[in-house]
């Protein structure tokens, strides 16, 4: 019996647990009374929504779960940010679906919400997936307007992408099926097609307190704008619909008439399950940080029949790369070492940093899948660069430069899983969010951030000493131990997946298991935007 095999299976699933066990409150939204309030309007809340409207039995891939999560609190919070969003299949067709939960603050829009919902579009216009929007919302949240309105990734941003994605040829259908005021009226107008439940659903630019306010006329929410309103006299909505349910099904009918979708060409034949046992993931994953283990027994686990044909493997091996299929696609995957190993010019490279001679590798063989057309998988656990006067002699910068430059300029859809630490400009090399994955998910294991808690704590603990000192106040041991915990403590706070994913630097925190889904997902839905730019790695120094 392996005693520290199964110590990292049960801390790895104990972090599982605690995802689904925050996932499980995330998904009550604001609660038992105002689901029951919208229950009694005859409302689905906007999770059944969306599981009526998917094909039964059929693949759901969050995005952005937990969006806002610990933000907001002075204000009673905003879970999921008052909008979920995901890819799923309705007849048969993958699309993005984004619907506003109205039991959060009526689905006001919060900062974060405005986010959330620029992620999804961006998907949608990078995959060409067709979009359907289930509104109920009682617009933007006054008191943060100032942070949600004006600027250009803000509120506008959306109505801006409806019409790109418009005239890209992306079909976008919306549902009234509660409020729609203001601004926010724009979204299901400027879709292809706009339905309206009767009775529930509202749409105006303004309300009837605010016409009453502006021009004195005393008027009702639905003679205002409601679905015989609309339908009848105004002819801004398409349909009208009884209730949720049928307003559902007709969005099912209208997705099952579409047009085939265009085809990428990435190559995928018959899936098959990975020969190792997938859940040896737990165990080979260490529960610290720091500790070394060998990824491959990681990337084994996650393809298909356990094969993996490996690129340069005895070159460059703080970084894997490799030819291999997940659920039957073809991948290339670029994988952080963390065993410590030995060059063959007798150097000891530490597992997790990046050297020159990996740098090197990885920039050669991203540049080969962009060739070949080959989807990118990037597995981060990543301390940084190697630094010292060696490396620097060596250099390094240039390496690391050739590595963000091919990355950077790749045109084949690029997918990020972090597995462990992304820490400073590996988080960069590696794909983090900053070079445009189609799609990046951490492990619960995952820690983000600039540098190391224990590295970056003694360097804020130097700058504030020397603060504390200009003042003339004494730091004795027993002060610097407790503001150097104080430090890292909260530095830590700031490097857990969860403050990664409640921000979107991350679109989603995953058990393990669920990581071949999320790429071939990923990809299926790549696939459906043939790849128009040609491959220019730029000016690369060698």
């Amino acid at each position: 019996m392996n005693l520290e095999f199964n110590k990292n299976e049960d801390s790895n699933k104990q972090l599982v647990y605690e995802v689904k066990t925050r996932l499980k409150k995330i998904y009550a939204g604001g609660g038992e009374k105002a689901a029951a309030k919208q229950k009694e309007k005859g409302k689905m809340l906007a999770r059944e929504r969306i599981s009526y409207l998917l094909d039964p039995d059929s693949q759901w891939l969050e995005i952005g779960a937990f969006a806002a999560e610990d933000m907001y609190q002075d204000v009673g919070g905003c879970p999921s940010a008052g909008v979920v969003t995901g890819i799923g299949y309705v007849s048969g067709r993958q699309c993005m679906i984004v619907a506003n939960d109205a039991t959060v603050k009526a689905g006001a829009w919060f900062p974060m919400t405005a986010k959330k919902n620029l992620r999804a579009q961006e998907i949608a216009m990078e995959n060409r997936l067709p979009v359907i929007y289930l509104v109920d919302s009682a617009g933007v949240f006054l008191p943060m307007q100032d942070e949600i309105f004006p600027d250009k990734e803000h509120f506008g941003r959306i109505f801006r992408n409806n019409a790109i994605m418009s005239g890209m040829g992306i079909v976008q259908i919306s549902a009234i099926m509660g409020s729609c005021v203001a601004g926010g009226a724009y979204l299901p107008i400027m879709s292809d097609e706009a339905m309206i439940v009767e009775g529930t659903g509202s749409v105006f630019l303004a309300g009837s307190y605010l016409v009453k306010s502006a021009i004195g006329e005393d008027i009702d929410n639905e003679t205002l704008g409601g679905a015989s309103t609309h339908c009848e006299i105004s002819g801004v909505t398409d349909y009208k619909h009884p209730n949720d349910a049928a307003c559902l099904d007709s969005i099912r009918k209208v997705m099952s008439m579409l047009g085939s979708p265009q085809n990428a060409g990435f190559d995928r034949i018959k899936p098959a399950a990975p020969k190792l046992n997938e859940e040896e993931i737990y165990g080979f994953l260490p529960e610290s940080r720091e500790n070394p283990y060998d990824m491959r027994e990681i990337i084994l686990r996650l393809l298909d029949n356990s094969e993996f044909e490996e690129y340069k493997a005895l070159y460059g091996q703080s970084i894997i790369c490799g030819l291999g299929r997940i659920d039957g696609w073809a991948v290339g995957i670029v994988a952080n070492q963390r065993k410590v190993v030995k060059s063959k010019k007798g150097e000891m490279q530490f597992g997790g940093v990046i050297y020159s001679d990996s740098a090197d590798k990885s920039a050669r063989f991203i540049m080969n899948c962009n060739q070949k057309k080959i989807p990118l998988v990037f597995l981060q656990d990543v301390t940084g660069f190697m630094v010292g006067s060696r490396s620097e002699q060596g250099g390094i910068i240039k390496d690391g430069a050739k590595m963000v430059n091919v990355v950077a300029n790749s045109v084949v859809p690029k997918f990020t899983i972090v597995i462990g630490n992304s820490y400073g400009a590996g988080n960069y090399a590696m794909c983090g969010k900053a070079y445009d994955p189609r799609l990046i998910y951490a492990w619960p294991s995952a820690k983000i951030a600039v540098m190391g808690g224990q590295q970056a704590a003694k360097v804020l603990l130097q700058i504030q000493e020397a603060s504390l000192k200009a003042k003339g106040e004494v730091i004795t041991q027993e002060k610097e131990d407790e503001l150097l915990n104080e430090i890292k403590d909260r530095y830590d706070a700031q490097t857990t997946p969860y403050y990664a994913a409640s921000r979107l630097w991350v679109d989603g925190i995953i058990d393990p298991l669920e990581t071949r889904k999320v790429i071939s997902m990923g990809i299926e839905a790549a696939n459906q935007s043939p790849i128009e730019k040609s491959f220019n790695a730029g000016i690369l120094q060698t």
